[in-house]
C-alpha cells in the first residue's frame, strides 16, 4: 500500500512540477544567519583588503539564495528572532538574492539530535500545538509580507529527523502527531502564498543522506505529501555515506517522491588551524581523501559536491555558516568561533578565501 501511495504521489507531483517548472532551477548559496551578529562583534569581511557586504559578495560571486534560521523566542540571544531575521532578509533581497527561511520551531537549536518544543507551547496538548505552529508560521510570513520581505522558500522544520517538538532522537516518532504538525506548517505557507499571490516553495529537511529515504517513506505513509523540495544536510564527519552514496539518495528521493532535492547544509575546512581557543567542530576527523584542509581543497570539495548533486538530479547546494568567523564575542562554548576554519573568510583578517568561487562555476549534468 505504501508503494502505491508513493507512486501516485510521485506521478501527480512530478506532473505538477513539470508544468510549473519547465526548467529546474539550480540554487547555489549560503546560510548567513550569523552575519549581523558577527558584524556587531566587530568582524569586517574583506575582499582584496577592502570591506565587503557578505550578502553583496554572495550575489557577486554567483550565488542566488540566502538561507536564514528563525527561533520562536530565544531569550538567550538577541539574534535569530523575528527582528534580526527581518534585517537579514532585507539585506539579502537588497543584494538581489532569493531567501530560504528556516523555521526551527524551538527557542534554541533544533537539529538531528533534538527538537525541543518552544517554552510557550510546552504545556499544550497536540491539537493546541498544531494550531500554535500553524498560526505562528502564518503570522511570521504575513508580517514579512507586510514589510515587503516575503521569502521565496520556506523550511517547515530544521533537520526534523526526530519528532517535531518531540524531544531527542532516542524517542520513537509518533507519526500521527508528527504529520499533523508538519502539515500544519505547510498549510500555513500555502495559505499565505495563495492570499498574497506570491509563490513560496516548501522544503522538508533531514540531516544526513542515510536518513532521508526511511524518514520520507514513513512521512508519506503518515500523509505528509505536500512539499516541493527535500533538503539534506551533508557533513562527511557525521554521515556514513560518501559522495557516491549521497548521489544515490538524491536520485532515488527525486524519483520516489517527485520532489526536488537540495543539499541545504554542508561545509568543509580550509585549514586545520584556529584563531581562538574555541574547538573547531570540523577538524582532522572531517577530512576526505583527496580534499586537504586548504583553500584549494575546500574549493575542490564544493565544486565536486555540487557536480555530484547536479549529476544525480539534485538542484542546489547551500553552504552553512561561511560568516561564522572568529571575534572577541563569547558564545556558550567559549570566546570566538567553533567554525572559523570552515568559513569563507581567513582566520584573522577575514579576507575572502577561494572556496566561495564554487558559486561561479557552470555545472552541466553529465550525460549517461
Amino acid at each position: 500500500m505504501k508503494n502505491v501511495i508513493r507512486a501516485a504521489l510521485a506521478a501527480s507531483t512530478l506532473l505538477a512540477a513539470t508544468s510549473a517548472h519547465a526548467e529546474t532551477k539550480l540554487y547555489l548559496g549560503a546560510d548567513l544567519s550569523f552575519a549581523n551578529e558577527m558584524e556587531d562583534c566587530g568582524a569586517v569581511f574583506r575582499q582584496n583588503g577592502k570591506p565587503v557586504d557578505p550578502f553583496v559578495l554572495l550575489k557577486a560571486k554567483g550565488g542566488n539564495l540566502m538561507r536564514v534560521r528563525i527561533w520562536n523566542d530565544p531569550q538567550w540571544t538577541k539574534y535569530s528572532n523575528y527582528e534580526d531575521v527581518l534585517k537579514t532578509i532585507r539585506r539579502a533581497h537588497a543584494a538581489g538574492l532569493e531567501v530560504l527561511l528556516d523555521f526551527h520551531y524551538s527557542d534554541d537549536w533544533a537539529d538531528g539530535d533534538k527538537q525541543i518544543v518552544p517554552a510557550a507551547w510546552a504545556k499544550m496538548d497536540t491539537q493546541q500545538q498544531v494550531r500554535a505552529l500553524h498560526d505562528y508560521t502564518r503570522d511570521v510570513l504575513s508580517k514579512l509580507n507586510a514589510a515587503g520581505e516575503l521569502p521565496e522558500l520556506v523550511q517547515v522544520g530544521n533537520e526534523t529527523n526526530p519528532e517535531v517538538m518531540g524531544g531527542t532522537k532516542d524517542k520513537p516518532i509518533d507519526w500521527k502527531r508528527n504529520a499533523s504538525l508538519l502539515n500544519a506548517g505547510v498549510a500555513a505557507v500555502r495559505e499565505v502564498s495563495k492570499e498574497t499571490g506570491k509563490p513560496i516553495r516548501v522544503m522538508l529537511h533531514i540531516a544526513q543522506p542515510e536518513n532521508v529515504l526511511p524518514w520520507f517513506d514513513d512521512a508519506t505513509a503518515a500523509g505528509v505529501l505536500d512539499y516541493d523540495i527535500i533538503g539534506v544536510s551533508y557533513y562527511s564527519k557525521w554521515s556514513k555515506y560518501n559522495l557516491s552514496g549521497l548521489a544515490k539518495v538524491i536520485d532515488t528521493a527525486h524519483k520516489r517522491y517527485g520532489a526536488d532535492v537540495m543539499v541545504v547544509e554542508t561545509a568543509y575546512p580550509f585549514t586545520e588551524d584556529s584563531a581562538d581557543a574555541s574547538t573547531n567542530l570540523l577538524g582532522t576527523d572531517s577530512l576526505i581523501p583527496g580534499y586537504p584542509a586548504t583553500p584549494k581543497g575546500q574549493l575542490k570539495y564544493l565544486e565536486d559536491l555540487t557536480q555530484t548533486v547536479v549529476d544525480a538530479g539534485g538542484n542546489g547546494v547551500v553552504y552553512w555558516a561561511p560568516d561564522w568567523v572568529s571575534t572577541q564575542c563569547k558564545t556558550r562554548w567559549g570566546t570566538g568561533s567553533n567554525w572559523e576554519n570552515a568559513a569563507w573568510f581567513d582566520l584573522r583578517k577575514h579576507e575572502v578565501v577561494p572556496g566561495i568561487d564554487f558559486l561561479s562555476k557552470t555545472y552541466v549534468k553529465a550525460s549517461k
